[in-house]
């Protein structure tokens, strides 16, 4: 039974209302001055205090203070006759739950109640009714999607649950999460029956890493509006909607679409290919002094500045642009206090937070800690999003004018499963995909290209191939197979297959 502290020093007269709230099931304790109150909350905890303003001795504004400082979290309303502006901006200042002027009917107060101490029970409860409601809708949209962009569209109701369940009940979270599980195997089928129809033919492929510049960076270029083009590492769809809130606060979201990574989901091929405007294996035919071999030590993103002036170059474009690469938040301070001298019309930034938060959660055991799950995952990007100077850039750059695209070249996904393959020396140490000449698995749990050339990627070698790991699974070796599988089972990884590593966002603001 919640209990209700009422202090007003006319509280004989509030009779009625007591018992209105007792009748509803609520325990009430009253009392007539604030310095009373105070020794109550001292002595008990009570789930609400309503507290008048104006009362003999000590003011409401003086009680407020003191039983803040006892229970800090205990919601308090604030009730009087007065309207004036600066007694509601204290009261407000001090983080009052709410604010009531006399006369109140009992409708109110039961609305005040059922707002702040049954509010999030409620939330749930319509929450829980209206995902019961979705849920048939949901599995026929995951059994009779048949193109990308119902798959999208699956996508992001998926996320929007995801989001929307994290904080409430647990039971309608893991029926969510086997929802998840069925997409994810719909999805893989979907991309294999698909994909390599996707490269040999450009008219009938959703829109792809490799299209992004010239589909959706020059248009506004021809429009002669200056842009920034952010491209933030590693960065899911579901990570973009829980840092919009943040965006949207001097941004306006002109499109939020999802676009399709290439395979492997990796760096190396999926972002070469939005700076090149090329699949990976025409990059290492045309320009091969910039494309670098899976066992090559150098990093694999090291000629995205020079990729990109290949591909304005091919189009004959004239544009000049600036390049930046944000590996920590001195230098993006340094960098916003330079934004308004800018005079290219297209500037490009790598933002790679994201990226190192996942590869920490697997090498650290704190961040795994920190991360241990998805919602604590998404909870870290919002933390770090908020607090460090990328939202302040994002902002500053809405100030000066531009109009602004966020991307990424992949996304991520949580490995759950092993799967055991055998390669030799030279095969490359992704979790999610492997290439090599003398891979050994099994085919029916992995998507294997026999031919990569079909599908517009390198041999290192003649009889070279590739295979991806689907949803949650990830290659382990069958040497110390128990050990690996249980050192990196449940971290973030990428290079394979899954809605959550190629169907990623593409979102395009302006100012407001």
């Amino acid at each position: 039974m919640n209990s209700i502290l009422w202090a007003d020093d006319e509280i004989d007269l509030l009779k009625p209302y007591t018992i209105f709230l007792q009748g509803k099931g609520y325990t009430v304790t009253t009392t007539t001055n604030g310095q009373d109150a105070i020794d109550l909350c001292r002595r008990q905890e009570f789930d609400i205090v309503f507290l008048d303003e104006n009362m003999p001795g000590l003011s409401g504004l003086e009680t407020l203070n003191a039983i803040k400082d006892l229970r800090p979290t205990t919601p308090i309303v604030m009730i009087t006759k007065s309207e004036e502006e600066n007694i509601m901006e204290q009261a407000i200042g001090k983080q009052i739950a709410d604010y009531l002027i006399k006369p109140v009917n009992p409708n109110q107060i039961l609305l005040t109640l059922k707002k702040h101490i049954q509010g999030k029970s409620i939330i749930q409860e319509h929450t829980t009714i209206d995902y019961q409601r979705e849920f048939s809708k949901i599995t026929q949209l995951i059994d009779s999607a048949q193109t990308f962009e119902q798959f999208a569209a699956l996508q992001q109701q998926l996320v929007k649950w995801e989001l929307t369940l994290q904080d409430s009940n647990s039971a309608m979270s893991e029926v969510l999460k086997m929802q998840k599980q069925q997409a994810e195997a719909a999805f893989a089928k979907f991309v294999q029956k698909n994909y390599a129809d996707w490269i040999a033919s450009p008219d009938r492929r959703p829109l792809m890493s490799h299209e992004i510049v010239k589909k959706n960076v020059f248009p506004i270029l021809d429009q002669q509006e200056k842009l920034f083009f952010i491209v933030i590492d590693n960065f899911r769809y579901d990570q973009w909607k829980t840092i919009e809130p943040l965006v949207t606060d001097e941004l306006t979201v002109t499109e939020d679409q999802i676009y399709c990574s290439i395979l492997p989901t990796a760096t190396q091929y999926a972002r070469n290919a939005i700076f090149s405007g090329l699949m990976p294996l025409q990059i290492q035919q045309m320009y091969p002094e910039y494309w670098i071999e899976e066992g090559d030590d150098e990093g694999k993103n090291i000629y995205e500045q020079q990729l990109l002036q290949t591909q304005l170059d091919r189009y004959r474009r004239k544009e000049t642009f600036t390049y930046t690469k944000i590996n920590e938040s001195s230098f993006c301070e340094q960098f916003i206090k330079k934004i308004k001298n800018l005079q290219a019309p297209l500037n490009v930034v790598i933002i790679n937070f994201i990226d190192m938060l996942s590869h920490s959660r697997t090498e650290s055991k704190m961040m795994r800690e920190l991360a241990n799950d998805e919602a604590a995952y998404l909870s870290l990007t919002l933390s770090w999003f908020k607090h460090s100077p990328t939202l302040q850039l994002i902002k500053t750059i809405a100030q000066q004018g531009y109009k602004i695209i966020i991307t990424t070249d992949h996304g991520t996904t949580q490995i759950t499963d092993p799967i055991k393959i055998i390669g030799d020396k030279a095969t490359n140490v992704n979790l999610r995909y492997k290439v090599g000449k003398a891979l050994s698995y099994n085919p029916k749990e992995v998507y294997q290209m026999t031919d990569p050339k079909q599908y517009g990627l390198p041999s290192p070698n003649v009889s070279s191939k590739y295979v991806f790991a689907q949803a949650g699974n990830f290659f382990a070796y069958p040497n110390n197979y128990n050990y690996y599988a249980q050192y990196y089972r449940n971290t973030f990884q990428h290079g394979g297959i899954s809605l959550d590593e190629m169907l990623i966002p593409l979102i395009t603001l302006e100012p407001k």
